[in-house]
């Protein structure tokens, strides 16, 4: 049904909506690992910012020193806070997109290469890659953000 918003009663039927719900998981899930990541390079760097994150180290003046930041912890930080500034905006603007009526063929190119594009980003950011790679791929992923809400916006514009 091109063109027409989906009812609420029909979304599990509704195979874009599902291919939202699966991409949208996807990223979610890769922006959840991001957590996890810099947890990681907390723990084995010894690289914290709260100081009762160092009591298994050591107390007093000997935990002070692992007050500190890293560079591999930063990395993955810039990382995760990246993903947040463009992973969140895909998930509202995705959601009204798929509501929107696309065709399933164009809905799942723009999920598909959003989803590609994040991960390529993440892997540039935590290797790191070379630019401009990760610099395109974060630009791939925020145009197809912007192209669903150019979608949105020519369906639905009421003003």
């Amino acid at each position: 049904r091109r063109g027409e918003m989906a009812k609420s009663t029909q979304l599990i039927d509704n195979e874009v909506f599902r291919a939202y719900a699966t991409y949208t998981a996807i990223v979610l899930l890769k922006m959840m690992l991001m957590s996890l990541i810099t947890a990681y390079f907390r723990i084995t760097r010894k690289a914290f910012v709260n100081p009762e994150d160092t009591v298994s180290f050591g107390k007093g003046e000997s935990a002070k020193k692992y007050l500190r930041t890293d560079p591999d912890v930063e990395r993955a930080r810039r990382g995760h806070l990246n993903d947040l500034e463009n992973i969140v905006p895909f998930v509202g603007i995705g959601l009204l997109y798929a509501l929107s009526g696309p065709e399933l063929s164009t809905a799942l190119l723009h999920f598909r290469i959003f989803t590609g594009a994040r991960i390529f980003h993440t892997f540039a950011y935590l290797i790191p890659l070379p630019q401009p790679g990760r610099g395109l791929s974060w630009a791939v992923a925020y145009s197809v953000t912007f192209s669903m809400a150019y979608k949105v916006l020519k369906t639905v514009w009421l003003l």
